[in-house]
């Protein structure tokens, strides 16, 4: 195992949050604690998982490390308990949830370039990262993954932080100030969009 640093833990708490999310989705759809716990693993490491799986990197992450696994289930024991007072913190979640995904989308992109691929497959694997859990938990779900009527500006967050991250590679700029102002940019835009009611626009003539 290696040995967990300031990114680790920040990655721990990304996948604390969206484990969360779909902890809380299991308890909208009235599953029970089994239904719960697979969507919360599903949701925080999907996106890792099939990031690692596409660039040869197994096994994945999610299987080498002992936090990875039970962060989700530190999350569904609280949702379990305590679900009407976590969804009242929602605000707090989401906040932490935005993190997350700046967090994921940079990662995930940094990872696929440490691999070999070219910048714009590491954007695309960076995005994945970001969203792909939300996408298995929509689907387990049976929802329609919200990833495809981006309404609430959440894949374009991830896209714009991945393709920041992969942009500065290119130039060849490293170091801590790329990592987190790519993360941040993700980080705030999803913030506004969230504040300020911010959309993806529809085809013409499609009523919103």
């Amino acid at each position: 195992m290696e040995e967990l640093g300031v990114l680790g833990l920040l990655d721990l708490v990304g996948i604390f949050v969206f484990a969360v999310s779909g902890a809380l989705a299991a308890v909208r759809q009235r599953l029970d604690v089994v239904g719960m716990v697979v969507l919360a693993e599903i949701t925080a490491l999907g996106g890792g998982i099939l990031r690692d799986l596409v660039i040869g990197a197994v096994p994945p992450a999610a299987f080498t490390s002992l936090g990875y696994v039970l962060t989700p289930l530190v999350a569904s024991a609280l949702v379990f308990f305590w679900h009407p007072q976590v969804t009242r913190l929602l605000p707090a979640v989401l906040f932490f949830d935005a993190a997350g995904l700046g967090l994921f989308c940079v990662t995930g992109t940094l990872k696929a370039l440490d691999h070999g691929l070219s910048p714009l497959h590491a954007v695309l694997l960076g995005v994945i990262t970001a969203v792909g859990g939300g996408i298995l938990r929509d689907m387990m779900s049976g929802q329609i993954p919200s990833v495809l009527y981006d309404r609430q500006l959440y894949a374009l967050p991830a896209l714009l932080g991945a393709t920041m991250m992969a942009f500065a590679h290119w130039l060849d700029l490293h170091g801590g100030i790329v990592t987190t102002g790519s993360a941040v940019l993700a980080f705030l835009l999803r913030l506004l969009a969230m504040r300020y009611g911010w959309r993806t626009p529809r085809p013409r003539g499609v009523p919103d």
